[in-house]
């Protein structure tokens, strides 16, 4: 089993309309920190990302924010955290947030968390990390993304090892379970085994 010290999650800077999107990320929150397991996000306040770290917090957990100066300005920034990192773009961000965590969660959102988690999981595939990389199925919200990935698969544009690697979780339990699990071996010559 690998170790999880670091977790990075990726969500909504909005609620969504189900309050079950809320209720996972308090419940996520909740077991990181009973786990001893620090959160790594994008240091907002506010949506879904809020909720997660302050069920972190509230738990008596880490959090760790990364958050682009401009939206610090825009007041977005959480200021009750165990650690905030203003940085300058949102290159810089992605980058900070990956270097810190042992593995990423994904949790409802919008495009923003989308195409974090693209880039996470490619770095992955790509054999830049060997990090776990799972996705919290709140209610189905992920249900048509992954028919649309194991579509890929059938046509051929993404081998069956690299979507495997994106492992899809219904509970916040299943989810750390699921990025315990050992991370992809990777070649000597950098690229992840399929």
């Amino acid at each position: 089993m690998s170790e999880l010290v670091s977790v990075c999650v990726f969500c909504g800077s909005s609620p969504g309309i189900r309050p079950a999107y809320g209720a996972a990320a308090d419940a996520l929150g909740a077991l990181m920190a009973e786990a001893g397991i620090r959160l790594v996000y994008g240091g907002g306040n506010v949506g879904l990302m809020g909720r997660v770290a302050d069920a972190v917090m509230k738990n008596g957990g880490e959090a760790v924010g990364v958050i682009p100066r401009f939206l610090m300005e825009r007041e977005v920034g959480h200021s009750a955290l165990t650690e905030i990192h203003v940085v300058d773009s949102m290159h810089e961000r992605k980058a900070m947030m990956a270097k810190l965590s042992d593995g990423f969660a994904i949790l409802p959102g919008g495009i923003g968390t989308l195409e974090e988690m693209f880039e996470v999981w490619t770095w992955r595939q790509l054999g830049l990390h060997p990090k776990p990389c799972a996705v919290l199925n709140v209610e189905g919200y992920y249900d048509r993304m992954a028919g649309f990935l194991d579509h890929m698969v059938t046509e051929g544009f993404l081998q069956p090892g690299h979507r495997a690697a994106l492992e899809v979780a219904a509970t916040p339990q299943d989810l750390l379970a699921a990025m315990r699990l050992r991370p992809a071996p990777v070649r000597p010559n950098g690229l992840a085994k399929t």
